[in-house]
């Protein structure tokens, strides 16, 4: 990794990043594709912190992080993006599988985004049984109510009623279950990040509503528990298919990331992705 800064902003050289692979891949649902003279440009938000980067072309590896100052690209962005992590090492670790390495190769620019805990908790709530452009209408609801993705604080004795012009369904109870436990102190995320993994999973589930899977995400997107490991319908096939007796130890402590390449590759590869032999 390797940036300049310009007038225009931030200029970021990245060989392992897609901006399609990383922003439209479920792990985050305020992330929209427009119109742009670049070959692919999002826009998007870091709690309420607003930014346009685009990718110059398929492969190069540049981006530009539209007005973007140094300060903010090293404070906000850089643990975003997750650019401390060296992904081309991974995924040298990862192709010691033959079925991690063909998922590499083919969602190569894939990286974990680091979210806030609070946004990530709410998200996923709301993503259960839930396609990802109904998830991010009831976001943007939730914003367009609270000018901006709220803390949780903010939202303090909210009510399913008060929720419903979320459209949000049977989740809205789920987050005035959530809200509740987090604002009376009996749910303290800054705890749950520090506890081991299986504990930390355990803890959310107190929440209405939050299974093992849900919770996982969390742990993995909000709180950079990269050893979290959510199992969806996707990643079910995958571990039957390919993996019946447990994961390999080249994923070890970083399961999680691996899930991400995974978890592409099943889902939009499709029948060519299951039907190779592991």
């Amino acid at each position: 990794m390797d940036y300049q800064v310009k007038q225009e902003g931030i200029i970021l050289h990245e060989e392992h990043m897609e901006l399609d692979d990383t922003l439209d891949c479920g792990q985050a649902f305020r992330w929209e594709a427009v119109p742009s003279d670049y070959f692919r440009t999002y826009k998007g938000f870091f709690k309420k912190i607003p930014l346009t980067i685009s990718q110059a072309e398929r492969d190069g590896g540049i981006f530009i992080l539209h007005g973007v100052s140094e300060e903010d690209f090293l404070n906000i962005w850089f643990d975003y993006f997750d650019l401390g992590t060296d992904y081309g090492e991974l995924k040298r670790r990862f192709s010691q599988d033959e079925v991690l390495s063909r998922a590499c190769g083919y969602a190569k620019g894939v990286r974990l985004l680091r979210q806030d805990s609070e946004e990530c908790l709410i998200s996923f709530i709301l993503s259960q049984n839930n396609n990802i452009p109904r998830i991010k209408g009831i976001i943007g609801r939730l914003c367009d109510m609270y000018g901006g993705f709220p803390n949780i604080k903010s939202m303090e004795g909210v009510t399913a009623e008060k929720l419903a012009p979320l459209r949000a369904g049977f989740r809205a109870k789920y987050i005035e279950d959530c809200v509740r436990r987090v604002t009376s102190g009996e749910l303290c995320l800054e705890n749950i990040a520090k506890m081991p993994t299986e504990q930390a999973q355990k803890a959310l589930m107190t929440v209405k509503g939050i299974g093992p899977k849900v919770a996982m995400c969390v742990l993995l997107f909000g709180m950079y528990k990269t050893d979290a490991y959510p199992v969806d319908v996707w990643i079910k096939r995958v571990n039957e298919r390919f993996y019946p007796n447990g994961l390999p130890d080249c994923v070890k402590g970083v399961e999680g990331i691996a899930q991400q390449y995974l978890f592409h590759y099943i889902r939009t590869a499709g029948e060519a992705a299951v039907s190779q032999q592991a």
